[in-house]
């Protein structure tokens, strides 16, 4: 498998935004791109079928012809935690047909784009969580940033996090969720610190949008970083 695994800060920070922007711009470079959220909570019933908004817009950003089960393989109706949700609907969620769900998208892509669901380490099921999840795809991992009071320490920890599990950290993405953020400029220079920040490059640094869809993300975004990342296998 080739390509990323998208993670956060924390949940609501602009890891689909992100994903999308990324999955458009490889796109754009001429790979055949799927993006993967193999997880995701909250569903609005929209023209008589349950939809997740994260999943569709993942898959109208994707060069290839998926389907809204093969972007989402398991959709759950509660915005909350995923083992919490699937509870509540009687669901067990199984580590294999996740991980099979997701491997048989990737095996029609060249590069796909796998976004986790809340931040780096969320329960799934018992003995399993997202970083288990980054760790059996073995993609590298890009970090999204939600910039907000608190990010440097999120930052940092998840970093750590992330690195601990033996996982590549090839580089972060800056998202502005507090369009009044105070000193942004200084905690992104925090952040981008080589001794004491994420000790990886940024790849793009997203301000607030009225519209974050994946054709206004992906212009904000370091396509020759990101193009020289995939082509060294994220090194």
């Amino acid at each position: 498998m080739k390509g990323f695994f998208v993670t956060g800060t924390d949940t609501d920070i602009g890891k689909t935004c992100v994903s999308a922007g990324l999955v458009h711009l490889l796109g754009q470079a001429g790979y055949r791109t799927a993006a993967v959220k193999p997880l995701a909570a909250g569903q609005d019933w929209v023209d008589g079928h349950w939809v997740n908004e994260d999943v569709q817009r993942l898959r109208l950003a994707s060069n290839m012809d998926l389907r809204d089960a093969e972007v989402g393989p398991l959709q759950l109706r509660a915005a909350c935690a995923p083992h919490i949700a699937a509870q509540l609907e009687g669901i067990q969620i199984s580590r294999d047909a996740v991980l099979s769900a997701v491997r048989a998208v990737a095996a029609r892509a060249d590069v796909t784009v796998v976004e986790g669901v809340g931040g780096f380490r969320v329960p799934l099921t018992t003995g399993w969580d997202t970083a288990d999840l980054a760790v059996d795809l073995q993609l590298p991992v890009i970090l999204v940033v939600g910039m907000r009071l608190g990010c440097i320490s999120h930052a940092l920890l998840t970093a750590e996090a992330v690195r601990a599990r033996g996982l590549h950290l090839v580089a972060w993405v800056a998202n502005v969720v507090d369009a009044d953020m105070p000193y942004l400029a200084d905690n992104l220079a925090a952040l981008a610190h080589a001794a004491d920040g994420l000790q990886a490059p940024c790849w793009g640094h997203v301000p607030r949008l009225a519209d974050p869809g994946h054709v206004a993300v992906a212009p904000y975004l370091e396509r020759d970083w990101v193009l020289g990342g995939l082509a060294h296998g994220g090194m």
